[in-house]
């Protein structure tokens, strides 16, 4: 060491100054405007800054998730006096030593009773002198408003309110009191210790159906109107409204203008489904009995599938009555009922066997509808699409888009398929079907961007919760550039396929399966697929004929997990050769005059795509059935409220 960084280190070295550690600056939170409360995602959405919330008093609500209950160490002096202090309990009479022992030691209290003449006595006095009292306790409750994935640690003395009313799950509380650090240990890192409760809901355990833990998702369809409070529907809720939001985000950017189509309708859309009749109705309750089945006197309109999947519902019922401890009167009531709905099963499979119908699929299923009742001057339908009513608006503002339900009554077993399904529809006025295919192509881009930015919480639980791909594969949708092939592409790399046997034969005209269109997604290009130009079969009466005469310009958009999510085509804008095509299909002229009004009239080239949206949400969450991604499912054989 030289001598200078020797003289260096002996120098006398001056006291490092002290940093003193900087007090938090409480922050504060802002109340939701409406409700005079916190949202808990102010607080637990915060991270590392949660802990600058210390010491602010805030108003909270929510659900109780899960909880326990803790003991609190006895207070000094609630113990029953001791020794000579004794006879200042009692209005001042002696307490013999032995009613001490016994108010102390039960065992002891036991042996006495056997051997005391004087029990009834020694029992009364001991209750004048030591009244049992509650031990003192706090509720440790997790409770979450939906606004946050992560819930919040309630702290609540047993002095506040009783556990017995907060620690049942679903138990609803408003509470008011300071956040403070968490005094256990844990992996929580702010709590509310509650001083007041504004607010208790109470649950019945017995019959709340979210009481016990770890529901399956096919169980809680069961209880649609409870589900939501699970935190993975609220989830799923969460990135259906992300989706949602994003769909407009995208169209608005891009100059497309929203606007309303009708619900019912007088045309059947699509040519070829099977549709729900509107009716009027003065229905009351007296036309009606509760947990009845139909009269067998009046089995006209009544569908034999219908009644055997209420069956299988009721079967069901039956069994989980029979585990529970339900009373006597439940079962039975739900037996006699199974028993009535096996009678009228039995009844309508013997009248279905000698009144077969045959159904012509190229023809429209409005024949088969009863006539209208009055209300409307024709019939009247819920519609299974708004694209030809979107038609009407892109000839007079261009761009447009449609965002609602539609309604199909065709029966399937498909966890793709709900009768009341949620659409978004595009028309693109002076467009073809390449541009179409671009703008498909974007859309679904942009939203996946969309939802793993804006929804990245609910994502991340639901990837641990459902499906550890989701990140993964949302990221991959976004930036991989479509595969684009014909149809008839798609047919000859199916027809060489030798590793593999699908269930439905693949030929030129056949419509392709999930399971096809999973296999070029998934396994063959590995990425998504654009398939497009089918045979004019296979598609709508209003697409576009090609040169060919054989295929129309329509396309599908197959993407991995979920198999078809959008389907578009231009649109046939010559009048002859849509004319053509209604009486080939020997659809009702009459209902489509409006329709073919647009092609007479300052006619346009026109193209656009529909967006199964549940199938979206099922694709951005991991799901399985999209009856798991809808709030409130109506399908084949059940509607639930």
């Amino acid at each position: 060491m030289s001598s200078a960084h020797q003289v260096f280190d002996e120098m006398p070295k001056p006291n490092p100054t002290p940093v003193s550690t900087p007090v938090p600056t409480p922050i504060p939170v802002d109340l939701s405007k409406y409700s005079k409360r916190v949202l808990l995602k102010t607080i637990m959405d915060r991270g590392d800054g949660v802990l600058w919330l210390i010491d602010q008093r805030v108003v909270v609500g929510g659900w109780v998730k899960s909880s326990r209950e803790m003991r609190k160490d006895p207070v000094p002096g609630a113990q029953p006096p001791a020794g000579g202090d004794a006879k200042a309990v009692d209005g001042g009479k002696d307490v013999k030593c032995v009613e001490v022992f016994q108010s102390r030691i039960p065992f002891l209290r036991s042996i006495i009773k056997v051997f005391s003449g004087n029990v009834v006595h020694t029992k009364e006095k001991l209750e004048t002198v030591f009244p049992k009292q509650a031990t003192p306790s706090v509720s440790i409750l997790q409770i979450n408003d939906g606004s946050s994935v992560i819930s919040l640690q309630v702290m609540v003395d047993s002095s506040i309110a009783p556990p017995s009313q907060l620690l049942p799950t679903g138990t609803c509380i408003l509470a008011e009191g300071v956040l403070q650090k968490p005094s256990l240990q844990g992996k929580h890192v702010i709590e509310l210790k509650a001083e007041k409760l504004l607010h208790i809901g109470v649950v019945d355990h017995d019959t709340y159906p979210l009481s016990k833990r770890g529901l399956p998702l096919a169980r809680l369809r069961d209880c649609v109107h409870f589900r939501p409070r699970t935190t993975t529907v609220a989830s799923v809720m969460k990135i259906r409204n992300g989706l949602n939001q994003a769909s407009h985000t995208f169209f608005q950017n891009h100059g497309f203008i929203h606007v309303e189509v009708p619900i019912i309708t007088a045309t059947n859309t699509e040519g070829f489904s099977n549709v729900f009749q509107v009716s009027s109705s003065n229905f009351s309750a007296k036309d009606s009995k509760k947990d009845e089945p139909v009269s067998t006197n009046n089995t006209e309109n009544i569908d034999l599938e219908t009644v055997k999947l209420a069956i299988v519902e009721k079967t069901k019922k039956v069994e989980e009555l029979k585990r529970t401890d339900s009373n006597k009167e439940a079962l039975n009531v739900a037996v006699q009922d199974l028993h009535k709905t096996n009678l009228l099963a039995a009844e309508l499979e013997a009248r279905s066997k000698s009144k077969l119908r045959s159904k012509s699929k190229s023809k429209s299923k409005t024949e088969n509808v009863v006539k209208d009742d009055g209300f409307f001057s024709n019939q009247a339908f819920l519609t299974t699409s708004g694209s030809l009513h979107l038609e009407s608006c892109a000839s007079a503002l261009g761009h447009v888009y449609a965002f609602g339900p539609r309604f199909q009554a065709d029966k399937s077993d498909s966890k793709k398929y709900v009768a009341e399904k949620w659409m978004v529809e595009t028309e693109i006025a002076f467009s073809e079907l390449e541009e179409a295919m671009n703008c498909a192509e974007d859309f679904l881009k942009f939203v996946s961007n969309w939802i793993s930015e804006n929804c990245y919480e609910s994502l991340h639980f639901l990837s641990k919760r459902v499906d550890r791909t989701i990140p993964d594969r949302l990221s991959s949708l976004a930036s991989t550039v479509f595969k684009k092939i014909t149809y008839t592409t798609a047919v000859e790399v199916l027809s060489k396929v030798t590793d593999k046997t699908f269930e439905t034969k693949i030929e030129w005209g056949v419509a392709l399966t999930e399971e096809h269109e999973s296999y070029l997604v998934d396994e063959f290009y590995k990425k998504p697929v654009i398939i497009y130009d089918h045979p004019k079969e296979l598609k709508p009466f209003n697409v576009r004929l090609n040169d060919d005469g054989k295929t129309v310009a329509s396309f599908d958009v197959i993407i991995p997990k979920v198999g078809a999510v959008i389907r578009g085509s231009q649109k046939e804008e010559r009048l002859s050769q849509l004319s053509k095509r209604i009486t080939e299909l020997e659809l009702k002229k009459d209902q489509y005059e409006w329709y073919l009004d647009l092609r007479k009239q300052g006619t346009v080239k026109h193209s656009g795509f529909n967006v199964t949206f549940d199938v979206m949400v099922l694709f951005a969450t991991g799901l399985n059935d999209v009856r798991d991604a809808v709030p409130f499912p109506r399908h084949q054989g059940k509607i639930h409220n």
